[in-house]
């Protein structure tokens, strides 16, 4: 969180970590610098700056971030468009992650008939709202 939280944002004591942090290690610095240029552009939705943040985390000498840049070029067209498109999954994922943490709660006491009464109230809850 140290890393992406603009010093606008940091509260005082996070603030003083993070000159801590900086004061002690020249690879936080350059992750730092790295994590709010990356937080910038995907709010700007420039894929030339994109490509430009991916080479640079490449050649950053710091082994989590060279990592982090590999793993984003294995499917670098998802990463250009969730920089690009207005659009998000956010509200999906969110229904699953709900979905399955019920899931969960629920294993091993019942059958479907107790998942189907717990879903429900939620269903005609979200149909409501719309």
């Amino acid at each position: 969180m140290l890393c992406i939280k603009p010093r606008s944002l940091l509260t005082v004591r996070q603030a003083g970590c993070v000159e801590a942090l900086k004061a002690a290690s020249t690879d936080f610095v350059v992750m730092r610098g790295l994590a709010m240029r990356l937080r910038g552009l995907l709010r700007s939705g420039s894929k030339a700056k994109l490509k430009q943040w991916l080479e640079d985390a490449r050649f950053s000498g710091v082994h989590g971030m060279e990592r982090f840049a590999r793993t984003l070029r294995q499917d670098i067209a998802a990463v250009e468009n969730a920089a690009t498109q207005i659009w998000s999954n956010g509200q999906v994922e969110g229904q699953i992650n709900r979905l399955k943490t019920l899931k969960r709660a629920m294993f091993g006491r019942a059958g479907i008939e107790l998942l189907r009464a717990r879903m429900l109230p939620l269903a005609e809850i979200e149909l409501h709202q719309m």
